[in-house]
């Protein structure tokens, strides 16, 4: 992965958040949310919470006296993340690489990271930090994108760059975002880090008209 590829600074965060989360990241952070609080978890990490999708669907579901550890790499994207939750003595926001975990052993039920393992360097070394900090019987619940043929929304945005850009095209989203997708690569990644007990799922999903008209700043209609 290529080093500027890691970098959300600058109005990275706040456009990221206005205009990307609600577009294609909001329904997986609501479903990410669910399975996490079905769990019934009392110590709960995030890695790579980005703007804080996932953080603001999840928390209202915990229960009262849960601690919940926010990370992400870039400090930018925590502080938009922080700014946008409102107060809650619950949830501490700490600046952390989820390859080198400032935590214990056997700290935390729940490791959740959405939509951040295909930018690990090294996934198995941040494999192993989630399995390192889980207490033992503790869930590690992470996704990531499928094949970048498989989403309607990014292909197209990457043909219609290849097609402005011939010569050069920028290629981050194919390379990165989409570029993790080989469930069999995926498993044994996980076992390599030491995880036996693995389950993967494929979930389809859909951008709803309204989510796209918001964010593109297009009004509503029938006909979109």
């Amino acid at each position: 992965m290529a080093e500027s590829d890691k970098v959300f600074a600058g109005a990275i965060p706040e456009t990221y958040d206005t205009h990307m989360v609600p577009l294609i990241f909001e329904s997986y952070a609501e479903d990410m949310a669910q399975r996490v609080s079905a769990l019934a978890p009392r110590d709960i990490l995030e890695t790579a919470a980005g703007s804080g999708a996932v953080t603001r669907a999840l928390a209202p579901l915990l229960c009262a006296d849960a601690r919940y550890v926010v990370t992400d790499l870039n400090q930018p994207m925590l502080d938009r993340a922080a700014t946008r939750q409102g107060a809650d003595g619950r949830i501490e926001w700490r600046q952390a690489d989820a390859l080198a975990l400032p935590f214990d052993d056997d700290a935390f039920d729940v490791v959740l990271c959405q939509f951040g393992a295909m930018f690990f360097p090294d996934r198995v070394a941040g494999y192993r930090e989630a399995r390192r900090v889980l207490r033992p019987g503790g869930r590690f619940v992470f996704s990531v994108w499928d094949r970048i043929e498989q989403n309607a929304l990014a292909f197209e945005v990457a043909e219609a760059l290849a097609a402005l850009f011939p010569v050069d095209p920028p290629r981050f989203i194919v390379r990165t975002p989409h570029g993790y997708y080989d469930a069999g690569v995926i498993r044994a990644d996980l076992e390599r880090a030491g995880f036996s007990d693995i389950g993967i799922e494929r979930r389809a999903d859909v951008i709803p008209p309204a989510a796209l008209s918001d964010s593109l700043g297009i009004p509503n209609s029938a006909d979109l």
